[in-house]
């Protein structure tokens, strides 16, 4: 449905599609009209649970009726310590302590912040494509496109960019495109930042805002050996790709290397504004006191609705749906590449596939959104993302159904077939 919906709001807000949302359930949205969308946007991968599960509703509901917000560093409530507990459980190696804010932006923040102070090194490297946030400290470490740092420059300094082996775009194999990012670090620890002077690495396992580009398990294993051999902190930003959403709990996971840090949000509280940073406690504690806060992180409504999350997850088994019923969708879609010359990628794991366009052999934002547009009218929710907004993102609710999948992707093959 088409309507006046920006109102009032910035014109700095640009939107995707033009459904005017009145409700949502499970994997669908309605509009003021009553028509049905199949969101397979999840909100940008947040509402893992589908929209409005009844367990986390519950569990708002019963919150809002107690207590809506205590901030976390002046007084403390059951829900924060009780979602930390559940949360620590979850995570890597000895990671036993968190740090609540409400976007992951927040949590890139943090997470750069603690390692600057726990090394007293200045420098951080990120790896190109990765996206890490807006605001200034996390804008500064995002190399997923210029939109979101164009005008801002000069951004933070002490942040160095160093490649991800994208095997796609380098047109190499995976073990090349690896061997060339590893020397090339090596090589800006030896001409660029020293490692002395290299407070850590900060990494998307898979990447979101960059193309849904996986890494591989040589490449996050050779990091973390350079992390461990120079004194660096590992640190990897699951934003995105975690909590449950690739098939793992964590899409690092998928790579047998533990970080000292993981951050997370958007799935984390099935829509309620939470984000947080994760590590060990003897980590967390080199960081200066007072140097991290802030108001809502760990409010007391999104924790509820979090443990209820992670209920869910379990109860349902929703990591094992990702990881089934994602390989049955990324299966349909490589089956559509063989037919339709404009797919030359299908790539990702689990609920997060990434379907790359092109022409002419060069990357095609237009014919996507001309995808993405048909698929609207048609009663499927998609966005884009990638440098050229060229890559069709799939990023079901973790509750998807193998139904749901088919339908979703032959409502694609139709729009394929119509936007040609």
């Amino acid at each position: 449905m088409t309507a006046n919906r920006t109102g009032n709001l910035s014109p700095l807000l640009k939107q995707a599609t033009d459904v005017y949302a009145e409700r949502g359930e499970g994997c669908y949205l309605f509009d003021t009209e009553g028509n049905r969308y199949l969101d397979f946007t999840a909100g940008i991968g947040v509402t893992s649970t589908g929209h409005c599960h009844p367990k986390v509703v519950a569990a708002a509901q019963e919150q809002v009726g107690k207590l809506i917000h205590g901030q976390y560093t002046t007084i403390m409530h059951k829900p924060i310590q009780d979602l930390s507990a559940r949360l620590t459980e979850k995570m890597p190696g000895k990671i036993d302590t968190v740090f609540y804010a409400s976007a992951g932006s927040e949590a890139a923040e943090g997470a750069m912040r603690l390692m600057r102070h726990a090394t007293g090194r200045p420098n951080i490297v990120v790896f190109h494509g990765g996206f890490h946030g807006r605001t200034m400290g996390a804008a500064s470490m995002t190399t997923s496109g210029t939109a979101y740092t164009a005008g801002l420059q000069p951004l933070m300094g002490g942040v160095i960019v160093a490649p991800f082996p994208n095997t796609f775009r380098y047109g190499w194999s995976e073990e090349a495109a690896t061997d060339f990012c590893l020397r090339e670090l090596d090589y800006i620890f030896d001409t660029i930042s020293a490692p002395k002077d290299t407070a850590g690495m900060l990494i998307e396992p898979i990447q979101g805002e960059g193309g849904f580009v996986p890494a591989n398990t040589k490449f996050m294993q050779g990091l973390r050996e350079r992390a461990d051999h120079h004194g660096m902190v590992f640190g990897v930003d699951e934003v995105q790709a975690g909590y449950g959403r690739t098939g793992q709990f964590w899409s690092h996971s998928h790579f047998d290397v533990e970080p000292d840090i993981v951050m997370t949000a958007k799935g984390l509280a099935s829509g309620f504004p939470l984000s947080a940073f994760a590590a060990p406690r003897g980590l967390m504690e080199k960081g200066w006191p007072g140097s991290q806060g802030g108001t809502y992180g760990g409010n007391a409504v999104a924790c509820a609705a979090a443990l209820a999350t992670l209920d869910v997850i379990e109860e349902e088994g929703l990591v094992e749906n990702a990881r089934d019923t994602g390989d049955h969708l990324k299966q349909r879609l490589e089956s559509l590449k063989a037919d339709h010359e404009c797919i030359v990628d299908v790539r990702g794991k689990g609920f997060m596939i990434g379907v790359e366009i092109h022409k002419d052999g060069e990357p095609d934002g237009d014919r996507a959104e001309r995808i993405a547009k048909a698929c609207e009218a048609d009663g499927l929710l998609l966005l884009r993302c990638g440098p050229k907004k060229q890559v069709i993102r799939w990023l079901p609710p973790l509750v998807a159904s193998r139904e749901q999948i088919d339908q979703g992707v032959d409502i694609f093959a139709k729009a394929l077939n119509a936007t040609a």
